[in-house]
C-alpha cells in the first residue's frame, strides 16, 4: 500500500481536505496522512465543506510533522511554498510534489472553502490516475467519438458543459426519459471510458467531467453547444423548472 503525506503550515484546512479526498478516491489502496509544520485545531469551516461534499470527517485531526518522522512516504505533497522548505529535512519521501493551493482563510469569497476543496479534488483525481495507478489512458479520439454516437450520451455531455454536475434524476427530467436504469447505464459507460467521474452525497450520486479529459474534447462539445443550442434547449428548460439546488435535489425525492 502506497503512503502519501500532505503537508501544510498548520494542518487545519488544506491538508485536512486533501487527506479526506484522497482517502475517498484511493478506495483503501492508499494510506493517507496529513501534517503541519505546527499543529493547530482543524478549522470548522473546512470540516463543514468536507461534510457537505459527502465525505467523512470523524477521523480527521491536526498533526505535527514531528509525529511522522519515522515513516518513509512514497509521496510527500506540500500545499504551499513555505512548508516545502520547512519539512524538507524532517520528512522522508521517495517523491516530492509541490502544489500551490490558495489559502481559503485569506480569501473574501463566500464559498472560498468549497472552491479550494473542489480545486484539491481535481488535482487528487489526476494524481490517483496518473501517479498512483499509472494507467495508460484509453480515451482515444475513436473511443471519444464513438461515445458521442448516442443521443442520451451526447445530450448528457452537452448538459454537463452548462451545468457542470448532475445526478441521475436531474438527467431523467432533462431528457424526458422515464427509465432510470437506462440513464444510469449510459452514465456508467461514460465513467468506464474515463469521460465522467462521480461523487456520492447522501443517497445521490453526482456526475461531472473527469478532470483528465483532454481540453480539445471538451472544446468539441462546447463548439457543438454554441453552434447548435437548440439541440438541448428543451432539456435545459426542464432543468430550470426544477429550480436550483437544494430545492432541485429535493424534487428528485418526490
Amino acid at each position: 500500500m502506497k503512503k502519501v503525506l500532505f503537508v501544510c503550515s498548520g494542518n487545519s484546512v488544506r491538508a485536512i481536505m486533501a487527506e479526506a479526498l484522497l482517502n475517498h478516491h484511493g478506495h483503501g489502496r492508499i494510506e493517507v496522512f496529513s501534517a503541519g509544520a505546527e499543529s493547530r485545531v482543524v478549522n470548522p469551516n473546512a470540516l463543514a465543506a468536507i461534510e457537505n461534499f459527502g465525505l467523512l470527517t470523524e477521523n480527521l485531526h491536526a498533526k505535527c510533522i514531528h509525529s511522522l518522522t519515522h515513516i518513509e512516504f512514497d509521496y510527500v505533497i506540500t500545499l504551499e511554498d513555505k512548508t516545502a522548505l520547512e519539512c524538507d529535512s524532517r520528512i522522508h519521501g521517495k517523491s516530492y510534489l509541490a502544489w500551490d493551493i490558495p489559502d481559503p482563510l485569506a480569501s473574501q469569497e463566500a464559498k472560498a472553502f468549497e472552491h479550494v476543496l473542489q480545486m484539491l479534488n481535481e488535482r487528487i483525481q489526476c494524481f490517483v490516475q496518473n501517479e498512483v495507478d499509472q494507467v495508460q489512458s484509453t480515451l482515444t479520439p475513436l473511443v471519444f467519438y464513438k461515445a458521442l454516437a448516442d443521443e442520451i450520451r451526447l445530450k448528457t455531455l452537452l448538459i454537463l458543459i452548462v451545468e457542470q454536475e448532475v445526478c441521475v434524476c436531474e438527467l431523467m427530467v432533462a431528457l424526458n426519459e422515464h427509465s432510470q436504469p437506462k440513464v444510469s447505464r449510459h452514465l456508467a459507460q461514460l465513467k468506464k471510458l474515463g469521460i465522467l467521474s462521480d461523487r456520492k452525497y447522501q443517497q445521490w450520486v453526482f456526475y461531472s467531467f473527469n478532470s483528465t479529459v483532454p481540453k480539445w474534447m471538451k472544446n468539441t462539445l462546447s463548439q457543438t453547444l454554441i453552434n447548435e443550442p437548440n439541440f438541448i434547449a428543451q432539456a435545459l428548460t426542464r432543468l430550470r423548472v426544477m429550480g436550483d439546488r437544494p430545492s432541485r435535489v429535493a424534487s428528485c425525492c418526490n
